[in-house]
């Protein structure tokens, strides 16, 4: 207890300046160390401040560039959508034309076969394999084969529209990819350092594992205008194709439709010419009908008036049979009757071989006549078939089917 209450020990002077020079100089040291601190906090924050601000300003440029990239390659879509969207468009008319081609095809085609059908109904002779017939065959062939060629280019032209759609829808989903990028870097590209809604957000300091390089972005765009840009020309060149084949085929229909038309309208010239012949011939027989019943008839009242002369001679000869013995005399008289009888008689038989071979001519002319009426009966049903049926319709459906053929060409 008596060491607790001891004073406090004392410092020599000595001691009092020494501890104070101390203090100065941990003091000195202290505010030295300090300074330099000041001095060089200042230098970082101010290094720092510019190396942010450099490092901001190089972002904003990079950001400003990455915005010109993506309005470049957003251009270029646009650009590529456009022509394709066009082009389809377009395409899409050609496909109407082929469509309208293919569909007035049909009802050629079905005058065709319905001639071939009607010619079926010609009678006798006139049933012949004959130009006309060939022809239409023909016709129906190069309407089937010009049908079938139709068919396969408006199946490719379905295939083409198909594959520019898909172009189409590639760009639309690279362009939309592209307008979100751009919005976003647009947003960042205006964020400053008093924007209200800055924010720290966490684990964003990565590369995504599904990003790509610029390499592969730039690539990405580029093979989806490549590809648009090779749809493009291949629904060129499938249109052109469209224009020639139409051109062609309308060409190939009109000129066999014509040598048809000729073929019909030669064998109508031809069955016209026939028939009337046969009308010639007829109206002949039919006049050496009316000639031969008027000389069979004259045979016939020259046999009744040689009766007359025929029963004197006989009655003669035979009343002098009556004369008396000696008197029954072979004299010029009796030989001269004989005579006659026997050329009476013969004269008669002639007429009547006459008369027989006139009637044998006259059932042969009577034949020949049913035959002639027969056969200008089978012309004038071949004429109705082929002029009336056959002709007028194919008139009426050409004209209606050049109209059509036209419309189909000069439609773009």
């Amino acid at each position: 207890m008596a060491k607790l209450l001891q004073a406090p020990p004392k410092f020599l002077p000595a001691e009092w300046h020494i501890a104070s020079k101390t203090q100065y100089a941990s003091a000195e040291s202290q505010r030295s160390r300090s300074e330099r601190l000041v001095a060089e906090s200042q230098r970082l924050v101010d290094e720092i401040e510019k190396t942010t601000q450099k490092t901001q300003s190089d972002v904003n440029k990079k950001i400003e560039q990455r915005l010109d990239e993506i309005k470049f390659w957003k251009q270029e879509l646009d650009d590529k959508l456009e022509q394709i969207v066009n082009e389809t468009e377009v395409l899409l008319t050609f496909k109407t034309r082929l469509e309208k081609a293919l569909e007035s095809c049909k009802e050629p085609l079905f005058i065709a076969q319905e001639c071939l059908l009607n010619r079926q109904r010609r009678v006798g002779i006139d049933l012949v394999h004959d130009e006309v017939e060939r022809e239409l065959i023909k016709e129906v062939e190069v309407l089937q084969g010009i049908m079938a060629l139709l068919e396969r280019t408006l199946e490719q032209t379905n295939e083409q529209i198909r594959l520019n759609r898909s172009a189409k829808y590639n760009l639309e989903m690279d362009l939309k990819d592209k307008f979100t990028a751009l919005t976003i870097d647009n947003y960042c590209s205006n964020l400053t350092n008093n924007t209200p809604d800055i924010r720290y957000a966490r684990n964003v300091v990565k590369v995504e594992g599904n990003s790509v390089s610029p390499e592969d972005w730039v690539d990405f765009s580029n093979v989806n205008i490549e590809k648009a840009d090779k749809q493009r020309n291949n629904s060129l060149a499938l249109r052109a194709l469209i224009d020639r084949i139409l051109s062609q085929t309308a060409s190939d229909m009109r000129k066999q439709c014509e040598t048809v038309n000729i073929a019909f309208k030669n064998r109508v010239k031809e069955t016209k010419d026939a028939k009337n012949n046969l009308e010639i011939h007829l109206a002949k027989v039919m006049d050496e009908i009316t000639s031969q019943e008027k000389n069979i008839a004259a045979l016939k009242k020259a046999i009744i008036d040689k009766e007359g002369p025929a029963k004197v001679a006989q009655t003669r000869l035979e009343t002098r049979t009556h004369r008396p013995n000696v008197e029954l005399c072979r004299d010029m008289v009796q030989y001269r009757l004989i005579s006659e009888v026997q050329e009476i008689t013969t004269n008669i038989q002639r007429l009547k071989d006459t008369l027989a071979q006139a009637e044998v001519e006259l059932k042969g002319l009577s034949r020949r006549q049913l035959s002639l009426e027969e056969e200008i009966q089978v012309k004038e049903n071949t004429l109705y078939i082929d002029e009336v049926l056959c002709m007028r319709m194919r008139d009426q459906d050409f004209n209606m089917w050049a109209s059509k053929i036209a419309h189909c060409l000069l439609q773009f």
